[in-house]
């Protein structure tokens, strides 16, 4: 007997997700364990007596794929960014909160402010980085900038 994987998927996904996050106790890395599960029945050409059966396989080989995934390197040397910002040195106060708030931007002007000041890429070179125009990377180092001088002036007139 050999149900078709995405027989499999319609009926299982759920339980195998369950099962997963249970281990992992991460949504992203129980779906990478649900996912993988799936890819190793695929591979795999082994013939099951019973959908019983079918469904105990997948069932433990989830489990295995969560614990993996628990005792990867990436997994055990993961920190948080409040936690990576304590091991980073900085000369003053001041450059430590400039970063912490550079670190709050939206995403695609954090990077483009990051290139540019921290990284001393020229505008042309974050342009080939990124895959947009370099008007483009001006412009967003242009509202990054307003949005940190925002931040930054409210934080100045609370104190």
């Amino acid at each position: 007997m050999r149900p078709s994987v995405m027989e499999l998927v319609g009926k299982y996904k759920n339980n195998l997700y369950a099962v997963a996050f249970n281990i992992c106790k991460n949504p992203d890395d129980a779906e990478d364990a649900v996912q993988d599960t799936f890819v190793a029945y695929f591979s795999n050409r082994k013939q099951f007596e019973t959908e019983e059966h079918v469904k105990a396989w997948l069932i433990r080989v989830a489990i295995n794929k969560a614990k993996n995934i628990n005792n990867s390197f990436w997994r055990k040397n993961k920190i948080t960014l409040d936690e990576s910002m304590e091991t980073l040195a900085f000369e003053t106060e001041d450059s430590k909160q400039l970063f912490e708030t550079v670190m709050k931007l939206p995403e695609k002007y954090r990077i483009a402010i990051h290139l540019f000041y921290y990284e001393d890429y020229t505008i042309k070179e974050i342009a080939d980085i990124l895959k947009i125009s370099e008007s483009n990377v001006k412009v967003r180092l242009s509202r990054g900038r307003s949005l940190l001088k925002e931040t930054l002036k409210e934080g100045w007139e609370d104190d």
